[in-house]
């Protein structure tokens, strides 16, 4: 572009702070016209004349035909989240705007959370820690049996960007890792340094099993009651990424019967019913949909945004643009 473009925060207002801490705010406002108080959550009677770029994030609304006809200015969406289905519609790529999503930078703590998952699962430390608050006894390397993360399997499912980002941390410890993914070829597969597996196999062979695939209509209850007795005794599944991709019934029923563990940062519903059993039983580690960017993590995002604006002030192309095409594979 050739003139400073206007910009305006679309999103829900609580995360602007989060999002654009001081430093990251000046960068913003150093190539924008902004109001860093002006937030719209509903576009209903929000004059957007003369906004060239939304600044897009949590709670954003909907970008319909309509909001567009009173945008005509309007170029960009630069999101400062991962997904963007919920604001993204048809208009806007009818529209030919340029979206862009800070979903690659988001995929790192999902990622780095996945692998602190995946090392205390190894060494059986969620169980371990309910042992020893309730007996105090230290335990003893000799006794044998014990589990450890040396040459153990792990089955990654979905090489979405998490699922990369994943296996790239993993890649310094003495695991062995596999991938099961439709949309991966053997030559992709090696290019990532795994073993490509179909999805039975890799949950029949692994000890630990990650779910990293995205939230589609197709993947929902992906594991389900036949595949999670695929599971081998004693197997931890670790899920980061959608409740809605395992059967919650049938995963409580194993779990009650205490033959496999489960590492559940989400769940489906994403809070758990009261009378839930995983909320109490001593192989289920539950936390409330925490791997994604928190606290000091969210600057981040936030700056991600900023550097697609400039980019596109600069004339120069997207770092992480969102195609149509690709929506599906966004997670």
């Amino acid at each position: 572009m050739t003139q400073r473009p206007r910009a305006v925060f679309a999103m829900a207002s609580r995360y602007v702070a989060g999002l654009f801490p001081p430093p990251v705010l000046d960068r913003l406002r150093a190539i924008a016209d902004l109001d860093p108080g002006l937030v719209i959550e509903d576009f209903g009677e929000a004059d957007l004349a003369d906004v060239d770029v939304l600044i897009t994030g949590w709670g954003c609304p909907p970008i319909t035909a309509a909001v567009l006809e009173r945008a005509p200015r309007l170029r960009a969406a630069f999101h400062a989240a991962g997904g963007v289905k919920a604001h993204v519609t048809d208009a806007c790529w009818e529209r030919g705007l340029r979206i862009t999503s800070a979903a690659e930078v988001n995929a790192l703590p999902v990622a780095e959370f996945s692998l602190a998952a995946i090392l205390f699962a190894g060494k059986d430390a969620f169980r371990e820690r309910e042992s020893y608050r309730n007996h105090r006894e230290s335990g003893d390397p000799a006794e044998g049996g014990e589990p450890g993360n040396c040459g153990a399997r792990v089955g990654v499912i979905g090489a979405s960007r998490t699922g990369r980002r994943l296996i790239e941390l993993l890649r310094p410890f003495d695991l062995r890792v596999a991938v099961s993914d439709p949309f991966l070829d053997r030559d992709g597969a090696l290019a990532l340094g795994v073993e490509l597996l179909g999805l039975p196999e890799l949950l029949a062979t692994s000890d630990i099993v990650t779910v990293q695939a995205p939230d589609l209509p197709e993947t929902r209850n992906m594991l389900d009651s036949s595949e999670l007795a695929l599971l081998r005794d004693g197997a931890t599944l670790v899920n980061t990424a959608r409740g809605a991709l395992v059967n919650t019934a049938a995963l409580t029923r194993e779990l009650v019967a205490g033959r496999i563990k489960a590492v559940l940062d989400v769940t489906e519903p994403e809070v758990l019913p009261a009378e839930s059993p995983l909320w109490t039983l001593p192989n289920v580690f539950l936390t409330p949909h925490l791997a994604g960017s928190r606290g000091n993590e969210l600057a981040r995002l936030g700056a991600c945004a900023v550097r697609e604006l400039e980019l596109f002030v600069a004339g120069r192309p997207a770092a992480y643009p969102v195609r149509r095409d690709e929506l599906v594979r966004l997670a």
